[in-house]
């Protein structure tokens, strides 16, 4: 099967990027926290935003991840080409395009959250991440590095290990799915959840001061992580090189050892 052009892939990306940060962030924006007249809390809090992440991914997984191979996040990228799952050459299209794709759907999030009486995204955070005053729960730096570094890592586990030719075929997207929920819901106190640069810096534009101060965090600690799991996967599991031609979901050292 002919594999899809550059410009399809980085559409593809385009598309599932921009789902992952107005959903996630979105959710996190509009409908984390929302009460009645009388008091009444009828957001989606913690675990609704920890699902919205994790849905964003899923559902963009299986419809662009044929095209793309459904990174939607520059660690994600990073850590695949690390693996030998994906290309270098494709590495900074795919990370510009995910960061820029990231911004335009935080720009759409800030303009209808700013139709709302009173909303400042400085003063909100706007989903940012943080840490210190700005962790959701007062967690400090080294709190923070650690937990966006063993996220991300235990997330490229998974991505490498659902798309392993020697998984279950046509799951991968839910494995990786809840995977990030479940990293959302471990995580959300501590940073408000990264694992992903592109995220980060899409709404850190808005939301300002701390938010881009602290931003260097939310790049390096996700892409340390990456490293790690895309250096390590192999050794660890006995996965066979891979030669990066098919997206994510490549093993072409297991397919060639098959007789035809």
């Amino acid at each position: 099967m002919a594999q899809p052009k550059l410009g399809a892939k980085l559409g593809a990306e385009f598309l599932g990027t921009f789902g992952l940060v107005f959903g996630g962030c979105g959710s996190a924006v509009l409908a984390a926290t929302f009460l009645t007249a009388g008091g009444v809390q009828l957001g989606i809090g913690f675990v609704g935003v920890a699902l919205a992440f994790g849905l964003t991914v899923l559902t963009g997984a299986y419809a662009f991840g044929h095209v793309s191979g459904g990174h939607f996040n520059p660690a994600v990228t990073i850590g695949l080409a690390v693996a030998r799952r994906f290309a270098w050459k494709d590495v900074l299209p795919y990370v510009v395009t995910q960061i820029v794709s990231g911004t335009i759907a935080a720009l759409v999030l800030y303009v209808i959250a700013s139709s709302r009486p009173g909303f400042n995204a400085h003063e909100t955070g706007f989903a940012s991440n943080g840490y210190g005053a700005h962790s959701p729960a007062g967690f400090g730096l080294g709190a923070a590095l650690l937990t966006e570094i063993v996220m991300t890592a235990a997330f490229l586990y998974v991505i490498l290990g659902a798309t392993d030719d020697r998984a279950p075929k046509g799951f991968a997207p839910i494995a990786i799915g809840l995977a990030l929920t479940l990293i959302h819901l471990i995580s959300i106190p501590v940073t408000n959840t990264s694992v992903n640069p592109a995220r980060s810096i899409a709404v850190a534009w808005f939301a300002g001061g701390a938010a881009l101060s602290q931003l260097w965090l939310f790049i390096v600690a996700p892409i340390v992580g990456a490293v790690i799991a895309g250096v390590s996967y192999a050794a660890i599991t006995g996965a066979r090189p891979t030669a990066p031609d098919v997206g994510v979901a490549n093993n072409p050292g297991r397919r060639g050892s098959r007789r035809r």
